[in-house]
């Protein structure tokens, strides 16, 4: 008996990128595009709507915040599984993520054949997750009972001490090494020994490289 094609309903503000899916999509012999839409909001009802079977979920959007609409949709309707796929791979991405139930993550510089096989991965059950997303998780947990998904345990930020954190917050502020030390009553070499684990925890290779990512972070955010 002939399987039923995946349904994919396309989330993402930049209308080219939707006209591109659905060609792409349209010489997928199991994929049918159901949907385009320039925003989040009620993604749960567009998703109904269409009976979409995958979402592809841009994550920077004008409207409702694309983490919260998609945990809303899988409050809703859990059988339907949803990949970001985006130009921004960020690590607090990749906790919102995970916290909100995506079953894939795929930048959007990756092939279109990765976010081909993407759809087909989560739609048969596993997780997804581009090479640049899966250099920033930690391993995978091993599924769980009921066929719930299994997914990246969350990004390596994930592994930063409290204090390593807040030197982090101080490098993207600008802050050297030495007033760092001053601030928190700490000598230099302490500083720099935290800064060595956080760039080894971060598989980062270097100062300027992890002053990079401290703001791509949002840690200079206040």
């Amino acid at each position: 008996m002939t399987q039923p094609p995946i349904r994919v309903l396309c989330v993402d503000d930049h209308a080219f990128l939707g006209e591109g899916l659905k060609a792409r999509l349209d010489v997928e012999p199991d994929m049918e595009f159901v949907g385009y839409l320039s925003t989040a909001g009620n993604l749960a009802g567009h998703a109904r709507r269409t009976r979409a079977d995958v979402v592809l979920l841009d994550i920077e959007m004008p409207g409702e915040d694309a983490f919260e609409q998609m945990a809303e949709l899988n409050r809703l309707s859990p059988h339907v599984r949803t990949i970001l796929l985006s130009a921004h791979v960020r690590d607090h991405y990749i906790d919102a993520a995970y916290q909100a139930g995506a079953w894939g993550y795929i930048s959007k510089s990756d092939s279109p054949d990765a976010v081909i096989d993407g759809i087909r991965k989560v739609h048969s059950g596993e997780p997804a997750f581009g090479a640049e997303v899966m250099a920033r998780t930690q391993p995978a947990k091993p599924a769980v009972s009921g066929g719930s998904r299994t997914a990246a345990a969350g990004s390596k930020r994930r592994l930063l001490t409290s204090r390593e954190e807040q030197i982090l917050r101080m490098i993207a502020g600008g802050m050297s090494r030495t007033t760092i030390a001053e601030v928190l009553c700490r000598s230099p070499m302490t500083i720099d020994n935290h800064r060595k684990s956080i760039m080894k925890k971060l598989g980062i290779h270097d100062r300027v490289e992890l002053a990079r990512y401290a703001i791509a972070e949002g840690f200079g955010e206040v």
